[in-house]
């Protein structure tokens, strides 16, 4: 009697150990298909956002302001506008004015990267400045601080180069802007002629002679933005 009452204690405790061993493959199986299966597409946005989110640090200042742009001219024809310089600076507080200071830092401004260009003709200078943000969020809020109807103050500061033809164009001498969203960034432009003349010196304005700006900053916010395929075995790739 005493050993027909072993059996299903055996059993049982067998049924329980094959069950768990079971149990146990099925654990090791799912945590060896998490472990070796590629990103997921939600994984790969959040990838890109960040590493979008970092080309202002990352990249090679030629990359995000090229040596050249081009745009359309007044007449109607393609130019080219000339990278000038680029600033050393690249402070929140040093590139924008006064009043715009405040918003940029509550939104979480981490740079702003500023380049100044020279149209085709050497008679209008641009500067173009990038704003970083941590997120596309972060930007949009900070685009409230800058006026869309073109007026430069508050705005970009000038970015002059001494020794250069762009060496007048002062706070004084800007005379239209452009600030555009561009993910993460605000790209913002600041215009003004290149012999320093103040723009409440100047008469009839003729909006048309910056309106290339616009096409300046559309470039550069493209190049911000441009999709890069993932690659995360890269560095600046967190996947």
């Amino acid at each position: 009697m005493g050993e027909t009452r072993t059996w299903p204690a055996v059993a049982v405790a067998s049924a329980i150990t094959l069950i768990c061993a079971i149990a146990g493959g099925i654990a090791a199986s799912a945590a060896v298909a998490e472990l070796t299966r590629g990103p997921s597409q939600a994984e790969l946005r959040e990838a890109q956002a960040a590493e979008t989110a970092l080309r202002w640090e990352r990249w090679p200042v030629g990359r995000v302001f090229p040596a050249s742009l081009a745009y359309n001219s007044e007449q109607g024809g393609r130019e080219l506008a000339r990278r000038v310089g680029v600033s050393t600076r690249t402070d929140c507080r040093s590139a924008v004015d006064t009043a715009a200071v405040r918003a940029l830092r509550a939104a979480g401004c981490r740079a702003v990267l500023r380049a100044t260009y020279l149209d085709g003709l050497q008679g209008v200078v641009v500067t173009i400045g990038v704003a970083a943000f941590p997120d596309a969020a972060r930007a949009r809020t900070a685009l409230a601080a800058f006026p869309r109807e073109g007026a430069p103050v508050p705005g970009l500061r000038a970015l002059p180069f001494p020794g250069t033809v762009t060496d007048r164009f002062s706070a004084g001498g800007r005379q239209a802007a452009t600030v555009r969203q561009a993910g993460p960034y605000l790209v913002l432009t600041t215009a003004g002629q290149v012999d320093g003349r103040p723009a409440r010196g100047v008469g009839q304005q003729r909006a048309t002679i910056f309106s290339f700006a616009g096409d300046l900053a559309g470039d550069v916010a493209a190049i911000l933005t441009a999709p890069v395929p993932p690659d995360c075995r890269a560095r600046e790739w967190q996947c």
